[in-house]
């Protein structure tokens, strides 16, 4: 698996995940079972609304399951500490070439969560386009219906 592939998680999200693991797999699956049982009490489920949507809830829950635990399997949990250039964990200051303001970002996984900072996936065409890129480089992306340009402001940990 390559390196821009693998999930770059913080420990907090690292945690998070794995404590929504533990929940789905414990109480959410026996809940779903538990309703999925009641719905079939009520007889023929073949127009039963109630099993449809337990049916739905559990198969949901599964492949989230599945997900999480192919995230934490790959998962390279992040150090922290300084970095003269774009990688996983740190915050990138951008300026667009169409936005007066320039923006910050996180650089990770999608399933980072922070309350201050938008992230960037390092899978997406911008991240990829700026990891290992210093303050000064210039990137360019394929956009939905163009070709976008930055400039990288900064580049600093988190902390």
């Amino acid at each position: 698996m390559s390196d821009v592939h693998q999930p770059h998680l913080s420990q907090q999200a690292f945690e998070r995940l794995r404590a929504e693991l533990e929940e789905r797999s414990t109480s959410r699956r026996l809940h779903i079972s538990t309703t999925i049982e009641r719905a079939r009490e009520h007889g023929d489920i073949t127009e039963n609304a109630e099993y449809d949507s337990a049916k739905n809830e559990q198969a949901h829950n599964e492949a989230r399951i599945r997900q999480i635990e192919q995230l934490l399997r790959h998962a390279v949990i992040l150090e922290g500490g300084d970095s003269d250039v774009v990688a996983p964990g740190v915050l990138v200051e951008l300026a667009l070439d169409d936005e007066e303001t320039p923006l910050v970002y996180l650089v990770g996984s999608i399933e980072e969560r922070h309350d201050t900072y938008d992230v960037l996936s390092t899978g997406s065409p911008l991240g990829q386009a700026l990891l290992g890129k210093a303050p000064g480089d210039e990137v360019e992306w394929d956009g939905p219906k163009r070709r976008l340009r930055a400039s990288i402001v900064d580049v600093r940990s988190l902390d």
